[in-house]
């Protein structure tokens, strides 16, 4: 083979070689890149669209549920939602038999939809009445959400404790409702 035959053999290769690379590089790779990423959001599509159809599988369920939430929240009128939420304190304390030393209510506006009543109480008791106490608080159909509970014992034998509550009611705006 001649030397100028060789030589454009060479340069042939070498340019089929740099045509290859840039096409793997400017094509074939973007498009495997392209087909994964749709391939990927293919399935993400198709998992919001069965949990769609779960979520209509459940409709009357979630909205019996919605409407007893909304028909538990407190009231618009914050001094009756205070009112509500202090008669359900004395009768849970009354019922429970738990001393009430504290309650100390406070308004939250956290967005446009809805607002909370977050209050502290603190009380004290046995543990059998801290207990109902509490169960009475979580049975109640009064849409509260109890935050944080604290029991510390009042005495050197366990017999008297503290309980510190922090919890929070809604009220939701009337566009909300």
């Amino acid at each position: 083979m001649k030397i100028k035959d060789r030589q454009q053999l060479l340069a042939a290769l070498a340019i089929a070689v740099v045509a290859i690379f840039a096409g793997d590089k400017l094509l074939f790779s973007p498009l495997a890149r392209s087909w994964k990423e749709r391939g990927a959001r293919i399935l993400e599509l198709r998992k919001q669209v069965a949990g769609g159809r779960q979520l209509l599988q459940r409709e009357a369920g979630v909205r019996r549920r919605w409407e007893e939430m909304r028909a538990n929240t407190l009231p618009t009128d914050t001094s009756v939602a205070e009112q509500r939420l202090l008669q359900a304190f004395e009768a849970w304390s009354q019922e429970s038999r738990v001393s009430v030393t504290s309650i100390s209510p406070q308004w939250k506006h956290e967005g446009e939809e809805y607002i909370s009543l977050d209050c502290r109480v603190d009380a004290f008791g046995s543990l059998s009445t801290v207990t109902r106490f509490l169960y009475n608080i979580e049975r109640d159909p009064m849409g509260l959400k109890l935050e944080l509970v604290e029991l510390t014992a009042r005495d050197n034998e366990g017999q008297q404790i503290a309980l510190g509550l922090q919890l929070s009611g809604v009220v939701l705006n009337a566009q909300a409702q």
